[in-house]
């Protein structure tokens, strides 16, 4: 993304979001629009996006994620499949699918306490580096976890967390109808409704 449309962009962006505090930009520009376009997603591109995730901070450095795509028609279908209708309507556009898995175990076969906390970090790293790129990562919980977890023939030992769409935005025009309205960046609680200092404040 040249100079001048990141400008516009972010102008875009900053109607509906604001940090409150300085932070870098590109925290404020990740969201997760429904629209894709057409484009293809390289495997350099798609990589590095995993080469992000790669380097998220993981307790013990046991690092538990797993991430299994699908770009090919054959291995899309097959993620459809387990994918909520509600989602399928949108994300079937989507060139690139993932889902976010995480080994619940050590190597030494004792349960790993943060092997979702650990994973949600990957993909958060995930996320930003795809926007980093001008693309579009946007997670999905709306999906049959026990039938994903057979599709994909995940041995008992691993979760499937989250599905992720991934690929370029496209128009809004292209979305159902009862989409369209929900096509621009959500906005955030402030902080001082989720934070406490000491101990616990409601």
């Amino acid at each position: 993304m040249d100079d001048v449309r990141e400008e516009v962009y972010m102008e875009n962006i900053e109607k509906y979001r604001k940090a409150d505090y300085e932070i870098d930009s590109i925290y404020i520009k990740r969201w997760s629009p429904r629209a894709f376009s057409d484009k293809k997603v390289t495997e350099e591109v798609l990589f590095s996006l995993f080469e992000a995730a790669r380097w998220a901070p993981s307790a013990a450095n046991i690092q538990p994620c797993h991430f299994i795509f699908a770009r090919s028609e054959k291995d899309r279908k097959k993620f459809l499949s387990f994918i909520n209708d509600g989602n399928v309507i949108w994300c079937d556009k989507a060139p690139v699918l993932v889902a976010v898995i995480s080994k619940e175990t050590t190597e030494s076969g004792r349960m790993n306490s943060s092997h979702a906390f650990d994973t949600g970090t990957a993909w958060g790293y995930l996320s930003l580096e795809a926007a980093r790129k001008g693309l579009i990562a946007h997670a999905m919980g709306g999906f049959d976890h026990q039938k994903a977890k057979e599709v994909l023939q995940l041995p008992d030992n691993y979760t499937v967390h989250a599905m992720i769409a991934i690929g370029y935005q496209g128009s809004k025009d292209m979305l159902a109808e009862q989409l369209k309205e929900r096509e621009k960046p959500s906005t955030r609680k402030k902080i001082n409704e989720f934070i406490s200092e000491g101990s616990f404040k409601e």
